[in-house]
């Protein structure tokens, strides 16, 4: 029986690799996916991993296969979004989410156990056990911040308001409470602070997993289609994961996902249409014009070709600096200064620079930024300046929610 099932992967993988090289020698986008889909039919994200190493293996240089990933990428699309029809695949968020319970279920268990052998520990030793497990137990944030800033908004696309609603906010009362069992364990009698902080943190936690699990996840697995669970694991990648090793067929899928090449930004109608969203022309110039600090761009050779025009800028720049290259914006003593910064970036050796300054009373941070894209090829340098006086000023915290209108 394992022996058909391996002859079968083998085969599988041998069309695949031939379909691939086809691509790369000609064949049409049409006639790989007919030959695919007719041959083939279903694949995992492990399998297609598995492949494009073993035509490395063979010879093929990762930058060919380059040269045609996004071709057979989009040619895999069908077959990858299968996978994110089955819950119980290792590579859906909700398994992950799931995975990640699991583990919190273990720290809280723990947290349980030392509270009832806490006889058997001097209130020192106690308390340092438990701070031990309530660090641990900070991973939750990281957890509740990728169910917050991706799960949700795909649900609120199908007009799903109320996670957003109230689980954000519950969230953020067990963020407090964490928060408080932290500070307040050394200044607490035991019994006081197993009563008044530790008890209700651990029913919240607790409870947050069963609203999870009986509420949340079959809701969103119920709303939302398979193309929206491949967009939410490719951005779940850039919050990151907590307590648990991505399974292999995860990541094997993730990077499948990301040899879909970033599109570039598309102009229509007085809209431009980035990746991450879309801004009206007169929004994008006024949004670079409010920003707290002065930006001007150099291009790649050197030229200036735009600056943020801020009603209070820190140094003078008029409209006839563009077109002019840097070395002739810049006074001779820090011409030779700002050349080897531009080098270094153009060499790939250095990403920033930061200097700061007193000028008039006010201090400047200064900040170069090298531009690249998404291959690292070298764009331009972005020149950051903001007066920061006031920010070396503050102190404690001022929240959000403590702002009066």
């Amino acid at each position: 029986m394992s022996e058909g099932l391996g002859s079968k992967k083998e085969e599988k993988k041998k069309i695949i690799k031939d379909i691939i090289l086809k691509l790369h020698q000609g064949l049409s986008v049409n006639e790989a996916k007919e030959r695919f889909e007719k041959e083939v039919g279903s694949i995992s994200s492990l399998e297609i991993a598995e492949i494009e190493q073993s035509l490395i293996n063979e010879g093929v240089s990762p930058e060919e296969i380059k040269k045609f990933c996004n071709v057979h990428a989009l040619l895999f699309q069908s077959s990858l979004t299968k996978e994110m029809t089955k819950e119980e695949s290792e590579a859906h968020p909700i398994s992950l989410f799931k995975k990640e319970n699991r583990e919190i279920e273990k720290i809280t268990s723990a947290i349980k156990a030392l509270i009832k052998s806490k006889d058997a520990y001097g209130d020192r030793d106690f308390k340092e056990k438990l701070k031990e497990l309530l660090d641990q137990l900070k991973g939750i944030d990281l957890h509740y911040t990728r169910k917050e800033q991706v799960l949700f908004p795909y649900l609120e696309r199908y007009g799903f308001f109320g996670p957003s609603k109230v689980m954000w906010g519950k969230d953020n009362e067990i963020r407090e409470l964490l928060r408080e069992a932290i500070i307040n364990i050394e200044k607490a009698e035991t019994k006081e602070y197993l009563d008044k902080y530790l008890g209700p943190l651990l029913e919240e936690v607790e409870g947050m997993i069963f609203k999870e699990e009986n509420i949340l996840f079959p809701t969103s697995l119920e709303m939302l289609k398979a193309n929206d669970w491949l967009e939410i694991l490719k951005e779940s990648e850039g919050v990151g994961y907590v307590y648990i090793e991505l399974p292999r067929e995860t990541s094997a899928l993730i990077s499948e996902l990301k040899t879909i090449l970033i599109p570039e930004p598309e102009f229509k109608e007085g809209v431009i249409s980035f990746p991450t969203g879309e801004l009206r022309l007169k929004e994008l110039m006024c949004l670079l014009n409010v920003l707290p600090v002065d930006i001007t761009f150099v291009d790649k050779n050197d030229t200036v070709r735009y600056f943020s025009d801020n009603k209070h800028r820190i140094f003078v720049r008029t409209k006839s600096v563009i077109g002019r290259k840097v070395e002739n914006c810049h006074p001779p003593q820090s011409v030779d200064r700002v050349k080897e910064i531009l080098g270094l970036f153009k060499e790939g050796k250095r990403d920033s620079a930061d200097f700061w300054i007193n000028y008039r009373g006010r201090f400047i941070l200064i900040r170069y930024f090298a531009v690249r894209d998404e291959n690292r090829n070298y764009l331009g340098t972005l020149e950051v300046t903001q007066d920061i006086t006031e920010i070396k000023k503050l102190e404690g915290e001022k929240r959000l929610l403590g702002e009066k209108a």
